[in-house]
């Protein structure tokens, strides 16, 4: 039998739609799927090659245990049973900071995250570990202090924009938003409109650009605070708009009024005339700011992040259709995690806080489990993540979870992470399972879709979400659940609804328990504890949802949630939940002052002290390594680590280490031959190539290689270039800074 199936990619945050076919049980063909309302037919190589994703020679397919170097197979329940004892025994002896979990950060599914941190919290820990913190710590505290809440990322509005400011963002190849490469060349070929770059390379967003900024690498903060200052001296701010919503300019203004710009511009090797007239149109049109890992990982990441908010806010850029807006969400990504709050958990031997929403950063994780704190990290469970091939360090990281008395492994294959565990749980694949995505990449309209699984599950595996569950039930964590719950499960929903909030008001530990719960209950009749958790999500979701939902026409009442529900089942390619309000987006601001809040104190002092004088100081590299690695090259032939088999990649140069034609004559190098790149960290090998795209002094190396599959190794680990302590205070990794030298092999 053969059908095509309404789904969405898994492979980047973007969740294109598309179509499968399957036949005889088995995913056979991909195409767009033009009817889903967000991607309209768009979809990169990525999305039309997930066969590659869900078919793999090293698939699991049995619960796994270590023993001695070896793994062996053994059943579910006895798996569980001896991750929880050993779990409660660690805890119990240690404490509940030596509990780790990592996880919730996937591309293709964010449902085991409420479960993952439910079994967390549940054990008493809040030792949160995700992406987020590896990307964003720098920028997501920045936005907390701005905008009082950390999850409240601006997003830009482009559909309503003139003009579009790509700063350190590659948009044609790492996407990013709806649509992103027809969205950029409409905006490069509109007489009316404007894509500006702001990159040190001649990337392929720039390459299309009609205006390019090759600032220097490393001075991106100098840049912004000259552009600031340029606006201030010519009286360009937007005063009106800094009057009725911007908190704290008096203060910051004087940092910008008597600053060197030329000096600045110098140093940042840019002219000074196209820098000036950026700015003025940066003041005069109606344009979006679209920023990516070249600032949050690059040199001075949160002083980046926060000059950057500053910049917006003197061009009354927050806030306003075709500027940058706070989205709708269906569910926040994350939770805020003031650091100045006394009861917020900070790591013990690297002293961070969570600031990534709640999170922590992976950079810290092998420090804080190799140290010899008495409450150091001696627990770690992860789960739909694969930290010895995406995180800094993976020396570091192999170390520290070789060291672990506890390593439990959520995955669907046997992943360089998996090798290391203890144990190693199957998963279903999002193909295989219920399993959305709360990225909030538009706006006025709320996007959600739910896929449904389109083929059966290979083996033993369940939902992570699932496993949580077990592990969750054995350790306690989860009250004894009445009978007649389980039977009104098997109801109407409404009613099974009304007699689980009249059981949660009686018993004290359901709500901390709320997802298991749900899981138990609904999930068991539906075969899926990740549905049952939307079930939840939507029948208690926070009243800014609930109206943008009836501005979507999910008229208000008590079975709205339901109603909304029963629609993203029946709609397999995705729907409009929501429709947030356009003119009322400063409405969602938290801050104490109801303002934009851009005086952050603890960024004052180094705001104010940046100039070219100490820049161009510190910028002088090493003669032991001359040039600058950007390590996390976006390209359309990587993706994490979710494509394992080097297949899809077939006839196409990837995992090179390119460098400018310049400097690959200078070092006297030839395109094609294999070149050692060293590093404060370690040396790798690989192919080298020489393109025009890259700015003398680079070196461009993408990420998501060095995988072992099928018994061999394919292409480069840039991350055994990188140091997990090579970061910015709050965590970040300078993956986008690192010094090295290239030379042959």
């Amino acid at each position: 039998m053969t059908m095509w199936h309404k789904t969405s990619c898994v492979l980047c945050a973007q969740n294109c739609g598309l179509e499968v076919q399957v036949e005889d049980g088995r995913m056979v063909k991909v195409r767009p799927d033009k009817e889903n309302p967000r991607s309209e037919g768009y979809v990169c190589r990525k999305g039309l090659n997930v066969l590659y994703h869900q078919y793999n020679q090293d698939r699991l397919t049995k619960p796994l245990k270590r023993v001695g170097d070896e793994f062996q197979p053994v059943p579910w329940a006895q798996a569980i049973a001896e991750i929880a004892g050993k779990m409660r025994t660690l805890v119990d002896r240690h404490g509940p900071r030596c509990l780790a979990y990592m996880g919730g950060s996937a591309q293709g599914g964010h449902f085991e995250a409420a479960f993952g941190l439910a079994l967390l919290r549940g054990m008493g820990s809040r030792y949160y570990y995700s992406s987020a913190g590896q990307e964003f710590s720098g920028a997501w505290w920045v936005a907390g202090r701005v905008f009082g809440r950390q999850y409240n990322i601006a997003i830009p509005d482009e559909h309503a924009a003139d003009m579009i400011v790509a700063w350190g963002w590659n948009g044609m190849q790492s996407h990013q938003m709806p649509q992103a490469r027809k969205v950029l060349t409409a905006f490069s070929q509109d007489p009316d409109r404007l894509l500006v770059a702001i990159d040190p390379r001649h990337s392929e967003t720039a390459a299309i650009a009609n205006r390019h900024l090759p600032v220097r690498p490393g001075t991106d903060a100098l840049l912004m605070k000259a552009m600031i200052a340029i606006i201030v001296v010519e009286g360009w701010e937007a005063a009106e708009y800094i009057q009725a919503h911007v908190d704290g300019w008096d203060t910051v203004r004087p940092w910008f009024e008597s600053f060197d710009v030329p000096a600045a511009l110098a140093v940042c090797e840019l002219e000074e005339a196209p820098v000036r007239e950026l700015c003025r149109l940066l003041t005069t049109r109606r344009w979006c700011l679209h920023p990516d890992l070249g600032i949050y990982m690059g040199r001075h990441s949160t002083l980046n992040s926060y000059l950057m908010h500053i910049l917006g806010a003197v061009c009354g850029l927050f806030g306003r259709r075709g500027g940058n807006v706070i989205p709708g969400m269906v569910m926040p990504m994350g939770f805020h995690a003031d650091e100045r709050d006394p009861q917020n958990w900070r790591t013990v031997t690297t002293d961070l806080p969570a600031v990534a929403a709640g999170s922590f950063p992976p950079n810290a994780m092998p420090e804080e489990i190799l140290s010899d704190h008495p409450e150091r990290l001696r627990a770690v469970y992860v789960s739909a993540c694969n930290p010895l091939r995406s995180y800094a360090d993976t020396t570091a990281y192999e170390a520290a979870f070789d060291r672990l008395d506890l390593l439990v492994v959520n995955e669907m294959v046997m992943s360089e992470t998996a090798r290391h565990a203890h144990y190693v749980l199957p998963c279903r694949s999002y193909y295989e399972s219920w399993d959305g995505t709360f990225f909030p990449w538009t706006f006025p309209g709320v996007y959600f879709q739910m896929r449904p699984p389109i083929v059966e599950p290979a083996g033993m595996c369940l939902e992570a979400s699932q496993i949580f569950s077990l592990v969750a039930d054995k350790l306690g964590l989860v009250p004894e659940i009445p009978e007649n719950l389980h039977k009104a499960a098997r109801g109407d929903r409404r009613a099974f609804g009304a007699q689980l909030m009249e059981w949660a008001a009686a018993e004290p530990r359901a709500l901390k328990a709320m997802p298991f719960v749900l899981g138990r209950t609904l999930g068991r009749e539906w075969g899926s504890a990740n549905l049952a958790a939307l079930w939840g999500l939507l029948m208690t979701a926070p009243e800014a949802f609930r109206k943008n939902a009836a501005r979507a026409g999910f008229e208000p009442g008590p079975d709205q949630g339901e109603r909304i529900f029963q629609a993203i089942v029946n709609t397999p390619q995705g729907l409009w939940v929501g429709h947030a309000d356009p003119d009322g987006n400063l409405a969602n601001l938290r801050t104490p002052s109801g303002k934009i809040e851009i005086l952050i104190p603890e960024l004052a002092a180094q705001a104010r002290k940046l100039d070219a004088v100490s820049e161009a100081a510190d910028l002088v590299m090493p003669d032991e390594f001359p040039l600058v690695l950007n390590a996390g090259r976006h390209m359309d032939t990587n993706s994490n680590t979710l494509m394992r088999n080097p297949e899809w990649n077939r006839d196409r140069r990837a995992g090179t280490i390119a460098l400018s034609p310049e400097d690959a004559l200078s070092l006297g190098l030839e395109d094609g031959q294999t070149v050692r790149v060293t590093t404060a960290a370690g040396s790798e090998q690989g192919e080298l190539e020489v393109s025009d795209q890259v700015r003398r002094g680079m070196a461009l190396i993408p990420h998501g290689f060095g995988l072992l599959y099928d018994g061999k190794t394919y292409g480069l680990n840039v991350n055994r270039l990188t140091k997990n302590t090579h970061r910015d205070p709050l965590g970040t990794p300078l993956h986008r800074f690192v010094p090295c030298r290239v030379e042959a092999a």
